[in-house]
């Protein structure tokens, strides 16, 4: 049974992300592959919550596995945000590409610090 919760959590969680990205592309104006980031950014900050959660007892072992592998593993995406850093450097803008992959691992890395500390005080 949680192998079916995760699977269809993790469409969910694909659909979100396809959702949030045609989103964030319709008014990002910058020309920089914005959605990608604020998706990681924002599936770090939840699964930080979900495992401080996890941590301080207030959500189940089983509730953090579908919604950390589940969801945000089918709404984030590592894979996307190593093909843009390529798409750049293989178009010529080397700085972009060196600006968006510094992106892709600073912010959603203190996005993934501030939600553990989110989760462990929500949960005490």
């Amino acid at each position: 049974m949680m192998a079916l919760a995760t699977a269809v959590a993790g469409g969910v969680g694909a659909v979100a992300r396809y959702v949030t990205d045609n989103a964030i592309h319709r008014v990002n104006k910058t020309g920089f592959l914005l959605g990608t980031l604020v998706i990681n950014v924002m599936g770090s900050l939840l699964l930080g919550i979900a495992t401080g959660l996890l941590g301080a007892g207030a959500l189940s072992a089983e509730a953090e596995r579908v919604v950390g592998v589940g969801f945000l593993g089918g709404f984030t995406t590592f894979s996307t945000a190593c093909v843009e850093a390529m798409r750049y450097l293989s178009g010529g803008h080397g700085r972009a590409a060196l600006l968006h992959v510094v992106a892709m691992i600073a912010v959603p890395l203190a996005a993934a610090a501030a939600g553990l500390a989110i989760g462990a005080v929500v949960a005490a």
